[in-house]
């Protein structure tokens, strides 16, 4: 059966929560609730996410219920959540952002405005109660360009965006046969009278037929954009050709009255036409820069097949709800997330985890959307639909990334923001210098320097050289697990020279488990574990549920524990079997005031063998030592070998005790140890470290650890899937090895190599070709040629990176 439509999602900030226990409490306590089918608590996020029927219980019994249980409901203000990412269509150059972010800039209540040429958006964060989405709409059109409301809707529609695209280039495409074919009549002309001097007749009125249609009807848009630009007290790269192409076609006309003069007329339909080809060019080569996007698009299914009313229906996948019941058989792509309710099965999960051997899944495993069905057929039950869904956040986050800005492009925005004005006036002062020291045909000689200014300068490398590498860089990251949530963390990384790195989980594989019982004061092997797993069925502590595991292995009947607390970085209490049971570490005994005296050498002793000694009182009394081991990463010490080789140092930052902490580090080869440092002290850890004049990168699960990667310089979390809270880091790595960590960093290596070869050529191009323009020994229509090649040559670049290798060597 589907959902009933009676149910809603609300999502509730909740302040308060010390440690994932917390979390763990919240939920089970809103599950008991009638009304309510799911509640989750991202701990990380400090965020509720919960699913009820508010006919049996409202919004506000759910606050009230969070409330007595000891934690806040924190009311969340409109202004802190509204970001709109909008389509902008009419840009030609790097100065139209520019002109779009300062138009913007000036609106009251608009905190940033951040314009992606590359990718033909805007992003947009805004306080509501100032001033509202289609406020920013209308400024944008009001300022000349316009926006593709269909697309501010349903982001993701990419069939009808990807028609539309296609249309626009094939009319782009007519127009540039039919200029590029009339243009070859005028070359082969001009050709013939410079090369051979041969005069065909009528040359002047041929070439003003030729000519008129290319210049004022395949460049009227250029045309309406130049003067939409003026009219709003800006000037772009079309103002610079509009000029060039109706000042040789001016020259032109004046050519048939003056004597002696040369007709530029030919030299204006080949300005225009090789700007339309540039054009076009670039448009085909900026399409491929957001490719992975398209390739993350196309991993999801476009069908479901829902069961309603006890049948099988086949559905569009958006149509499909949280709660409804999914069939999937053998070789089909999972539609959504979801929960397995019928059924067993194998499913490649490599688009998640990495790994290429598939996972099977067995009735209440969770299943991820777009990961492939193997061989078996299974119900599920959706848990996450739409933007909610695993894909949909990380095609979410590598679409902020690539519409994001990096620090290094702030010059070349200030530059291109008085480019045109610039260019326009160096050509009026060649103009001038010609026209008083050109000698003989000083006034043809003038206009062709100028016209030649006019259309070699180009502001559109510049505006291309950075978000055109970073849309490649970022989209290349997502397909080798690596997200990246915007450029500057990706600059970041380039200065970071200590790596942090958390112990469970990133460094081990987070999967402990039971090596050693201890027995103290005449209790049993049996009793003491019983009482222990007992009093650790309430935590979702890692080395907690290894004690719970290891009771089930053995087939031991858990008993219920009450007035059960966790108590971050130290441990548990809870009465089990009207015991007072206490299980932690060195400091939660000595706060009890437990003697540990004549444990000490076997404390020592497991300590030194990598393992975490837990101890256990009952009634206030030693019982006894539980050890617990977590196995090392396969890949930790090669990816840790690699940070110092690249000359990287590291550090590794633990709550668990110093002999346990060094004996792991030993293993993996980090020297420098911050041991028994409680969770809510991780932070001041990093700011520690950053006060040294170290720039840090901290890698963590991204739960336990979220003040921690928010203090860094850059928050690495590290993880299996969907176990990654996306939203706590700078860089999310989705499968769970330190060699990602590694590839991050060539990443962003490889990503700004190809940024300062960008701006080295597009700086340099405009720095050298305005002055040979200007010397007069370059034809007009070769400067317009060499400008649309340096826009495509620096795309062209960027695209280098999609065939790039990163690798796990530094």
């Amino acid at each position: 059966m589907s959902k009933p439509q009676s149910l809603q999602k609300e999502t509730l900030k909740v302040g308060g929560m010390s440690c994932a226990a917390c979390a763990n409490s919240i939920e089970k306590a809103l599950q008991k609730k009638e009304g309510i089918s799911e509640a989750a608590v991202n701990f990380a996020a400090e965020k509720l996410t919960v699913t009820y029927n508010p006919q049996k219980i409202s919004k506000e019994e759910i606050s009230r219920i969070i409330t007595e249980l000891g934690y806040e409901v924190i009311e969340e203000t409109k202004e802190a959540e509204n970001k709109i990412s909008l389509p902008v269509t009419g840009m030609t150059c790097a100065a139209c952002a520019a002109a779009i972010e300062r138009g913007l800039g000036k609106i009251d209540g608009v905190k940033t405005a951040v314009v992606n040429f590359a990718a033909e958006k805007v992003t947009v964060s805004y306080d509501s109660t100032i001033v509202s989405s289609n406020d920013i709409i209308s400024v944008i059109e009001e300022i000349g360009y316009g926006v593709r409301s269909e697309e501010v809707i349903e982001q993701h529609n990419t069939d009808e965006h990807e028609r539309r695209q296609q249309a626009e280039m094939r009319a782009r495409k007519r127009t540039l046969f039919f200029v590029l074919a009339v243009t070859l009549v005028t070359e082969t002309m001009m050709f013939l009278e410079y090369r051979y001097q041969i005069q065909v007749p009528h040359h002047n009125w041929i070439m003003l037929f030729v000519a008129t249609p290319i210049v004022f009807w395949a460049g009227l848009p250029t045309h309406r954009g130049a003067w939409r630009s003026l009219r709003h007290g800006s000037a772009n790269m079309d103002v610079l050709i509009s000029l060039g192409s109706l000042s040789a076609y001016g020259w032109g006309i004046a050519a048939f009255f003056l004597p002696n003069a040369i007709s530029f007329m030919g030299i204006s339909s080949m300005i225009m036409a090789f700007h339309l080809l540039g054009r076009y060019l670039e448009a085909i080569a900026k399409s491929k820069t957001s490719g992975a996007i398209r390739k993350l698009l196309e991993l999801g299914a476009k069908t479901a097949r829902v069961i309603i009313d006890g049948k099988e229906q086949e559905i569009p996948v958006e149509r499909v709800r949280v709660g409804d019941i999914l069939v999937v058989r053998p070789g089909e792509k999972i539609p959504v997330d979801g929960e397995i309710v019928k059924g067993t099965t194998t499913i490649d999960e490599s688009m998640v985890t990495g790994e290429s051997l598939p996972v099977e899944k067995f009735p209440g495993d969770p299943v991820v959307g777009a990961t492939i069905n193997k061989n078996g057929t299974i119900q599920f039950k959706a848990t996450k639909v739409g933007k909610d869904t695993f894909l949909a956040q990380i095609i979410k986050m590598v679409e902020e990334a690539q519409g994001s800005k990096a620090p290094i492009q702030e010059l070349a925005d200030k530059v291109t923001g008085y480019f045109v004005p610039v260019v326009v006036m160096i050509a009026l002062i060649t103009f001038a210098g010609w026209l008083l020291w050109g000698g003989t045909g000083s006034l043809g000689r003038a206009v062709f320097a100028a016209i030649a200014v006019l259309v070699i300068a180009c502001p559109c490398a510049l505006g291309l050289a950075t978000p055109t590498a970073i849309m490649v860089g970022t989209g290349l990251g997502a397909e080798n697990g690596i997200l990246i949530k915007d450029a500057e963390s990706l600059q970041t990384l380039l200065d970071v020279n200590t790596v942090i790195f958390d112990k469970t989980g990133t460094i081990t594989k987070g999967e402990p488990s039971v090596t050693d019982l201890v027995m103290i004061n005449g209790f049993e092997e049996e009793e003491l574990l019983t009482l222990a797993a007992s009093g650790e069925t309430g935590s979702e502590h890692p080395l907690g549920q290894a004690i719970v595991n290891e009771a089930e292995k053995r087939g031991l009947a858990l008993k219920e524990a009450f007035s059960f607390t966790a108590i971050p970085g130290k441990g548990i209490t809870a009465t089990v079997d009207q015991q007072e049971i206490v299980m932690g570490n060195r400091k939660l005994m000595e706060e009890k005031n437990i003697s540990l005296t004549s444990v000490e050498e076997k404390l020592k002793q497991l300590e030194e063998e990598g393992k975490t000694a837990m101890l256990m009182a009952v009634n206030n009394n030693l019982a006894g030592i539980i050890a617990v081991a977590d196995t090392v990463k396969e890949e930790s010490r090669q990816a840790i070998e690699q940070l110092h080789k690249g000359g990287l140092s590291t550090v590794m930052l633990t709550g668990d005790n110093v002999r346990t902490a060094k004996a792991i580090a030993e293993k993996v080869g980090i020297t420098r140890v911050l041991a028994q440092v409680l969770p809510d002290e991780k932070e001041a850890e990093v700011r520690r470290l950053q006060d040294e004049g170290l720039v840090v990168a901290m890698v963590g699960d991204g739960i336990n650890d979220a003040p921690a990667l928010a203090q860094a310089n850059v928050g690495i979390a590290i993880g299996t899937g969907t176990d990654i809270a996306i939203e706590t880091s700078d860089i999310t790595l989705i499968r769970g090895d330190l060699t990602s960590v590694v590839k991050a960093i060539n990443l962003a290596k490889a990503t700004f190599k190809i940024i300062k070869q960008n701006l080295f050529w597009a700086f340099g191009y405009n720095i050298l070709a305005i002055p040979i323009a200007s010397s007069g020994r370059l034809n007009p229509a070769i400067a317009a040629l060499a400008m649309a090649m340096s826009s495509i040559s620096v795309l062209l670049n960027s695209l280098r990176l999609r065939r790039a290798k990163i690798k796990t060597e530094l």
